[in-house]
């Protein structure tokens, strides 16, 4: 049954339509990109139509189904920061069974919240989750420029040497590895920035060095840090914050 509140997103979809992944995203699904994915896999269906291709559009009174179920834009956004601690996936379920990020988040079901990127299980630190798939699509995409700082310790010194070469960027299995710039805190613990952040980037590039990562900690966002939060828990992201997301991150000085 359709909900007598109309939501902009809807309103939208009245005269010109919606892409289909832009609605999606505005339910709380996931990021655009993700909910490309949805699609392709034929998780999708407009009225009685499953939809497989993208450039399909939402008009007024037609009815989206994701699995089955009807979806709809969600009214209210939410931002969150969250301090992950290790041994807990990013990911909404884990076939393995264990501890779930969304564990923390029980009392947020009903907004459908996703994590804005990933950390991988035996890291630390700070992560965002939304129910917003445009905030989302804009902090996780390489090109807003986004900085994500990391504390890396380590079981031996690591030499400037190294540090320089990363700053020029490392190929490393076709792959081209690089950090923007880094902070020698003592011997055996950098701060490292990144922008673009691939997959276990870190972890690849120390294990390529042969050097032993003792303890991985994201301590920095774009303008959010970490600090004041503890361990397995999380706040709203201030409205400034937010603003400073949305409104081009690339303009904004992230140190401060």
């Amino acid at each position: 049954m359709r909900k007598s509140k109309i939501t902009e997103e809807e309103k939208e979809a009245d005269d010109k339509g919606i892409r289909l992944q832009v609605y999606l995203a505005n339910c709380g699904l996931g990021s655009r990109r993700k909910c490309e994915e949805f699609i392709k896999e034929g998780k999708v269906r407009i009225n009685s139509s499953t939809i497989t291709q993208m450039g399909k559009k939402v008009f007024h009174g037609d009815i989206v189904y994701y699995r089955n179920r009807e979806v709809h834009p969600t009214s209210k956004k939410i931002y969150l920061a969250f301090y992950k601690t290790t041994k807990v996936i990013s990911s909404n379920k884990d076939p393995e069974g264990r501890t779930s990020i969304m564990s923390f988040f029980k009392e947020f079901s009903s907004y459908r919240l996703f994590t804005v990127g990933r950390l991988d299980y035996m890291s630390s630190g700070l992560i965002l989750l939304t129910n917003d798939g445009n905030f989302g699509k804009i902090v996780g995409h390489p090109s807003a420029g986004v900085e994500k700082e990391y504390i890396a310790e380590t079981s031996e010194p690591l030499s400037e040497e190294t540090l320089n070469d990363l700053l020029k960027g490392v190929r490393i299995n076709g792959e081209l590895y690089k950090i923007k710039k880094y902070t020698i805190k003592n011997s055996n613990k950098v701060s490292l920035v990144l922008v673009e952040g691939k997959n276990r980037e870190i972890r690849n590039i120390f294990s390529h060095y042969r050097i032993k990562l003792k303890k991985l900690q994201r301590v920095r966002i774009g303008c959010v840090k970490i600090s004041g939060l503890l361990p397995g828990t999380y706040r709203n992201l201030s409205e400034k914050e937010i603003k400073w997301f949305l409104e081009g991150s690339k303009k904004n000085d992230s140190s401060n």
